[in-house]
């Protein structure tokens, strides 16, 4: 089994290539819920919501994120009456929100109400929530303390990062579910996604980092930075406004405790040396995934580069 460790659109695509290669026992997605909020009452889950509409085939292509073809009847009746309605929620989309509210409310656990939403895609892969306590992204800016989505979508994420805190942190744990796909894994991968945002909280859990440094199989991660740039979202910019470099190799230090393997784009060529002297293998390959083939070819090879790297570990 592969266990893959993701958050917003760029893991969501790998995690759907590894699921077009690999039968579907054979593959785990954690996935970050720090991001999820309240919207009028109802449990929204960005990152979650994400890898369930990709894994579906049904996610906005434009985008990567959203159901393709949603309306926004909702939203527009929402600014009518007055409403702010920075938070982009559509119609289709609201009904997935509608459902995991009750779920919850029902006194089901979260891995239990993704679950429910994954069979009802008819996805047959296993999606777990990192954990089933709540977990809330706090971004220290220039301006103040912001919650995720305030920062994310309503300011754009223009405003400068100092930092960042988890709510609820104290009180989580990752799920049973996702310590057994930790231990249980025939090698884990970290997904292209924002280290401090989408990784970060997954690694913060209590005893995620431990189960990593124990664990006997490979570990190897995809770098999210390709040529200087995040291909989607705001992670270059927080690694220069943090005192990192906007590169792949800054990416590398933040894991380097715990990787044995580290996937470079061939835009970043220059920098294998660098990484590999952070005490780890590195393999460099086209990592941009803007079609379907592409999502297939970067699993793949990831894969072959962490049974490779198990065999040399025997």
């Amino acid at each position: 089994m592969i266990t893959v460790l993701v958050g917003g659109v760029g893991g969501a695509k790998l995690a759907l290539g590894l699921a077009r290669i690999l039968p579907p026992e054979a593959l785990t997605v954690v996935v970050n819920t720090a991001d999820d909020l309240e919207w009028h009452g109802l449990y929204v889950a960005p990152d979650v919501d994400t890898v369930l509409y990709t894994l579906a085939g049904v996610a906005d292509p434009q985008t990567g994120w959203g159901i393709a073809g949603d309306t926004t009847i909702v939203l527009d009746g929402l600014r009518r009456y007055g409403l702010d309605a920075w938070f982009r929620i559509g119609d289709r989309d609201l009904a997935t929100h509608i459902v995991r509210t009750e779920w919850l409310h029902s006194g089901l656990r979260y891995s239990e109400v993704v679950a429910g939403l994954a069979r009802a895609f008819g996805i047959r892969q296993r999606v777990l929530p990192m954990s089933d306590q709540p977990v809330r992204t706090m971004v220290h800016t220039v301006e103040g303390d912001l919650a995720f989505q305030e920062y994310f979508v309503r300011r754009r994420a223009a405003v400068a990062v100092t930092g960042f805190s988890f709510v609820g942190l104290d009180a989580a744990r990752p799920s049973q579910e996702v310590v057994e796909a930790l231990t249980s894994a025939e090698a884990i991968i970290i997904g292209p996604s924002n280290p401090f945002v989408s990784i970060g909280p997954i690694l913060a859990l209590s005893g995620v980092r431990d189960l990593l440094h124990e664990r006997r199989v490979p570990c190897v991660a995809v770098s999210p930075i390709v040529g200087g740039r995040a291909l989607k979202g705001p992670a270059d910019r927080m690694l220069r406004e943090l005192g990192y470099d906007a590169s792949a190799e800054a990416v590398a230090r933040l894991y380097a405790d715990f990787l044995d393997g580290f996937v470079l784009d061939v835009a970043d060529a220059s920098l294998r040396s660098a990484v590999e002297g952070l005490g780890m293998q590195a393999l460099v390959m086209d990592t941009v995934m803007q079609s379907l083939a592409d999502r297939e070819r970067v699993a793949h090879e990831t894969i072959a580069f962490a049974a490779a790297l198990k065999y040399e570990n025997r």
